[in-house]
Order: structure tokens, then sequence, then C-alpha cells
């Protein structure tokens, strides 16, 4: 059987005379309107004939979105550039659907980018464009902050650019350029490519993303953000979108749009209301095109106290005392991403004053902190970290905070500096705080400097805080199984479940915290660093004078509620712990078991797990949560 058209179904209904029927449809062609539009602009039919019409037609059913309010909740899920873009709105939650009146609800493309940005099925309801537009101003409208509108930009697309603006920081003609270009795109409305970019940066900002990434694939490009240390995917981009894409993020970051072969790296700054990012990209050939990556970070340091970053008592304590020394090195240590940055800042924020002289040597500047002589490394100029350290050695200073130690010479010239009357603070990419000691040994330092020079090492990670709408549950037998097997002298009784809520985006977590392991270099360890190095023997010294375990002070965090078992062992390096694959549903279990917690298969001969309980572990009271 022939599928009618609408103009047939309206004639046969008798809603429109054959004639105005074909009048109207004269009269659309060569316009960019749909028909049933043009009848009901033209007064032709009525909203609720056209509307049932269509209804018949298109096999989807209609909805008034004029009369009827949309949920808040549903409305924050897309953010407003989106809908405008997209003639969509989110309605109301339906079961696990998601209720969008569209313009256009056979366009799979847009459906798949709003199943991808939500996370929820998608049931379409047929709506008038004209009324949307109405109603994504009227309800968007009321949305009131960046954050509780998601990031979306309002007003018109003008409106848009001068809430968002860009600032190269290499090259002010670049810059002009690259706005004047927006701005004639802006003139002459071909503007998605710069619509998307200022939408994606705003979304980022509103949900605390820490990065960007744009990753071409086959048949499109997907937008992820990191939020809280794990990437979601943000929304897909048509492959034909791809490449204007990446070119606006490269003009802006005074890249060379020509160069698609080889790796760049550039960063531009982005003004939001009185908010600033500095912004930094990284562009990297791949497969299906260049997969770019943009850092966000905020012009203003992150003053934050130790005991706000998650450090325990004794390890808060232990690192004031380090940092009151006027002299000596200390290590802050962990995988790119750990938080590193945010403890020496901190860290100098607690020691900047007016009778301290305090300069940094930095690749790149991260945060700026007033009272601070901040070096930028610049190794195309000759400035590097070794040439900075020397001329800074003659400005007087009383603490040198070096952002990285990259090889054997800086880490000789600022071990030296301790040495010489200097509180010198620096990072290494390290495991854990005694595997610093061994890094700087497979660097070339002597034992002998390394132990005259260093006087504390913090190695730290991040692991997610549940939010507030987590709940307590009694704990189930595998929890305490695997809790048992770090040799806790009390089970648990009950854990913390995350659940999800539109705050922390369903995900259950919202914010980070510090897992922290510090080691002080005292008269027992210095004397084995001298001799041998050995690990296993520096950290039954260090233990032996009151150390904890970064897993000790992760597990603490468990107990108290603060995160979850799972989320430690994604991050923290536990020993004594050998998890078995299930050969059925391939979920992770511990050796004793004889069936699988999860599917009920039956699990090959449990097996002897070796472990070696600490000599310093949680008290009583603690582990008794």
């Amino acid at each position: 059987m022939k599928k009618k058209k609408l103009g047939e179904v309206l004639r046969d209904r008798g809603m429109i005379s054959p004639g105005d029927l074909q009048k109207v449809i004269g009269e659309q062609q060569g316009k960019l309107i749909h028909l049933g539009e043009l009848m009901l602009e033209r007064s032709l039919v009525s909203k609720e004939d056209l509307g049932a019409a269509l209804e018949e037609v298109s096999r989807i059913p209609y909805m008034d979105c004029a009369s009827i309010a949309p949920d808040p909740s549903a409305l924050k899920l897309v953010p407003r550039t989106m809908a405008e873009r997209l003639s969509v709105l989110p309605m109301r939650k339906e079961n696990n659907r998601l209720i969008v009146a569209m313009a256009a609800p056979q366009n799979l493309s847009a459906l798949d980018e709003l199943r991808f940005t939500t996370g929820w099925e998608i049931s379409p309801r047929l709506s008038f464009r004209s009324e949307l537009q109405q109603a994504i101003d009227k309800h968007y409208a009321a949305e009131s902050g960046l954050a509780s509108s998601y990031g979306t930009i309002r007003g018109t697309e003008r409106k848009q650019f001068q809430e968002v603006e860009f600032f190269s920081t290499s090259s002010r003609q670049a810059n002009q350029e690259a706005i004047q270009e927006i701005q004639a795109d802006l003139r002459q409305k071909k503007t998605p490519a710069v619509r998307l970019v200022s939408e994606v940066i705003q979304v980022a900002m509103a949900n605390r993303a820490s990065d960007i990434h744009i990753e071409p694939r086959v048949s499109d490009t997907v937008v992820r953000m990191r939020v809280d240390g794990v990437l979601h995917d943000h929304q897909l981009i048509p492959r034909g979108l791809q490449n204007s894409l990446i070119s606006r993020v490269k003009i802006l970051s005074d890249m060379d749009i020509s160069e698609r072969r080889v790796p760049q790296d550039g960063r531009f700054m982005v003004s939001v209301g009185e908010k600033q990012l500095d912004l930094r990209v990284s562009t990297l050939p791949t497969q299906y095109g260049e997969k770019v990556v943009i850092r966000l970070l905020e012009t203003s340091a992150p003053l934050t106290s130790f005991s706000d970053l998650g450090m325990s008592p004794d390890v808060s304590e232990g690192l004031s005392d380090l940092l009151s020394a006027p002299q000596g090195m200390i290590l802050v240590t962990g995988p790119t991403g750990s938080g590193k940055s945010t403890t020496l800042y901190s860290s100098l924020n607690k020691l900047r004053q007016a009778s301290v002289n305090i300069v940094t040597v930095e690749d790149p500047i991260e945060y700026v902190l007033p009272g601070i002589n901040q070096v930028h490394v610049h190794t195309r100029a000759g400035l590097t970290f070794v040439s900075c350290l020397r001329s800074i050695l003659r400005q007087d200073p009383n603490i040198i905070m070096v952002g990285e130690i990259r090889d054997k010479e800086t880490a000789e010239i600022v071990m030296k500096a301790a040495q010489t009357g200097h509180l010198v603070l620096s990072t290494l990419h390290t495991n854990d705080s005694v595997s610093a000691i061994v890094r700087l040994l497979d660097l070339g330092i002597p034992g002998y400097l390394i132990s005259s020079s260093v006087t504390g090492i913090l190695a730290q990670r991040l692991v997610r805080l549940l939010c507030p709408c987590h709940t307590v549950q009694v704990a189930t037998p595998e929890f305490q199984s695997r809790m048992a097997q770090f040799g806790l002298s009390r089970i648990p009784k009950s854990m913390a479940v995350p659940i999800g809520c539109d705050k922390c985006s369903q995900t259950g977590f919202l914010g980070r915290v510090g897992i922290y392991e510090l080691l002080r270099v005292d008269d027992s360890v210095r004397s084995i660093i001298r001799a041998s190095g050995n690990v296993e023997h520096i950290r039954a010294a260090a233990r032996s004078n009151g150390m904890r375990l970064m897993q000790e002070d992760a597990l603490e965090k468990v107990l108290s509620g603060v995160t979850t078992l799972d989320e430690i062992l994604r991050v923290v390096p536990i020993e004594n712990i050998s998890l078995l694959e299930c050969p059925s549903c391939n979920e992770r279990i511990l050796p004793l078991f004889k069936y699988c917690p999860h599917c009920g298969t039956k699990c090959a001969a449990p097996s002897k797990v070796a472990r070696s309980r600490p000599r310093h572990w949680f008290p009583e009271e603690v582990s008794s949560q």
C-alpha cells in the first residue's frame, strides 16, 4: 500500500481544498520550510488538524509543546545550543526513556546524538518548529546561571560569541584574524563549528571536566569529557563537521591548520563571565583524522588547605613540619593527573609571605599565584629547567619550586640547592614514595647526595568521592571477604553504595579526594640510602617509624564511607591481593570463592593467597567502623 503524503491526507479529510493545496505546494517550491508549517503560517489548517494528519503520515504521536511545560530534570539533560540546533525539547522521563518533542523525529542522526548526550533511550514526539523555538526560549531562559543550564550558550548567535571570548596566547595578530573570521561567519550564519566549540567548552566547565577529547571514528566523531578522572561520552558529531571543528580549535590555538600529518601543541584563553580558563591543546594524527585533546586549567591557583585535599592529620602535620624547615627537598610523586600540582600550589600558598622570596620554574605555568615569581620554560629559546635554575640561584631565593625533575642535570642542581640553604619542592612520576629513591638512583644521582638532600617524599592518588545521594547498606559477603584479605582486625558490617542523581550526572560520585603516603627521610632511612638503596629495607625502616602506606589511607576512606572499595582498587596500587576472572561472566572474584557471586558458576578449586599482614595497620576503632 502506497504511503500517503501530508497534503493528500489533509485533502482526503476535507481539511484543505485541492486548490489551496496546489497553491501552497507551488509556494513551497524553492523554500526551506516544511509544507505543514507553511499551511499553518497561512492559516489554511488548524494546529489540531495538522497534528492529527502528521500523526497518520509519520506514525509518531503529536505533542503540543506550547501548552505542556517540560520537566526541569529532563530539560537539564540537553544543552540549549543542541536543542536549538536540532529543534528539540526534552519533555519528561518515562520509565527508561526520555520523551523529546522534535521538529524532525525521523532524523536518525539527531536521535543518536540525543541518545549519546543524555544517556537515555529517546522516545520522539512530533511538534512544530516555530512552537519548539518559542518553548526553548521560554523554558531555557528560566534556567539561571551557567551550571543550572549545563553550560549552554544563551541568546542569539551574536550574543553567544560575546559570552565566550577567545584569546590567543602566542600571536595577537592570529587571534584578531580568528575573531574576524568568527564574526564574519556569524554574520553569514555559517557557524556550526563555532557554536559547537563554544558549547562543548561551556558544558565542560559546568561539569568540572579536566579534559575534552575529540576523537574521529569511521563514520562520525565523538566528543568525550574526563570528569573526576573518568572519561564519559558527551555527544556524537557528524563526519562532515569533523574538519571544520578541528580547524576552529587549531585556529584559536595558533596551530598550522594546513598541517595534519604531525602532532602539534597550542593554547588559548577562554573567558566566560568572570571565569577564565587556560586551554592547552594537543593534536595527534590518527587513522581517521586528527585527534584533539584540550586540557582545561583555571588561571587562578586552587588555594586549598591540606585537610580539604583529604590529608589525614598525621600526613598534614608531617608535611607542614617538612615545609617549616629552612632547607631540604620535598618531592611529590604520582602519575599524571594525580593532583601533584594542586598539592605543590597549596604548599606554596602556605609558605608565601612578604619576608620570603619564592621562585618557580614550570613547563607550563599552570596557575598564577600572587606574590610568587613564576618562570615559564621556553626550550626553543634556550630557557630550559637547567638554565633557569642556574639563574634562579643568583636571584637570592628562599624557596624554589621546580615543576618536574626529568633528567640527571636538573636533579643534581636542585639537590645541591637544597644543601645550600634553600627549600626545594618538585615532582617525580613514580608509583609510591619509596620508588622515588630508586628513580633518582636510576637517573645516576649518588646515594649520598640523595640522603643529604631529600627530607620527605609525598606519594598520592586521586579517587572519586561518593555523592551525597549514596546510601549505606549491609555489607555483602563478597565485600567482607575482599576487606578481610587486607588484614583488617574487624570486618565492616556495612558498606557505602553509590546511587546516582542529577547533581552527579547519575554516576554516584561527585568530586575527588586525595590518597596519601608520606615518607619522612630520617637517620635510619638515610643510612640505608647511602648503603644500598634497597626498596624493601627503606620501606621497612619507614614503616617502623610510623609511615602509613597509601593503601592503608585508601582503605580507611572506604571504612569511613568517603569512597568505595572498587574505586580505590581502580586507582590505588593495593598489595596482597590476587583476583581471578570468572570463566563465565568475566567478573573479577577472589580466589577463595567456590562459586562466582555474580553468576553462580562453579569456579576452580580455591587457592591460598599469600599475604603478609602489615605491622602498622588500622587501629581497632577505625577498622571496626
